[in-house]
């Protein structure tokens, strides 16, 4: 019998807890420098735009675009195996950061660069990890879906 191994869930550590509080909620944060007001994203310590050590947490709008993506269709890590094909990508946030995500709840074919996004919590052994879907824009001049 082969014991398939568990999908990996992120490290929490003091400087990251509010992230995983806020995703447990279902809400969305990033940091923001308080010296240079410029978006942060992953969360850490001091800016990494002007070496500050004054960041805030911010509620983040959960909206972005894909700026780059890969379809995973074979030999993912043997704990994913179950979930091919699946969509790993770079979701550049509104706010300005980028981030690898997952794009999931529909159809991989259908993602491509450039496609607006919004966040959607995904549970990973009592982890709320932020993952993407793929967003409904209506046509210019109806707002947005």
């Amino acid at each position: 019998m082969t014991d398939t191994p568990t999908k990996p869930v992120p490290p929490i550590d003091p400087w990251t807890q509010p992230y995983w509080d806020a995703a447990a909620e279902g809400r969305f944060v990033i940091q923001r420098c308080r010296a240079c007001e410029r978006a942060v994203f992953y969360p850490r310590q001091w800016c990494p735009h002007c070496g500050a050590e004054d960041l805030d947490w911010i509620e983040a709008s959960g909206r972005g675009h894909i700026y780059s993506y890969s379809v995973v269709r074979n030999y993912p890590p043997s704990a994913f195996a179950d979930a091919v094909p699946f969509v790993i990508a770079i979701v550049e946030l509104e706010e300005g950061p980028r981030m690898m995500t997952n794009i999931v709840d529909g159809d991989p074919e259908q993602v491509a660069c450039d496609l607006p996004v919004e966040v959607a919590f995904m549970d990973r052994d009592g982890v709320s990890l932020p993952v993407f879907r793929l967003r409904e824009v209506a046509p210019a001049g109806h707002g947005e879906a």
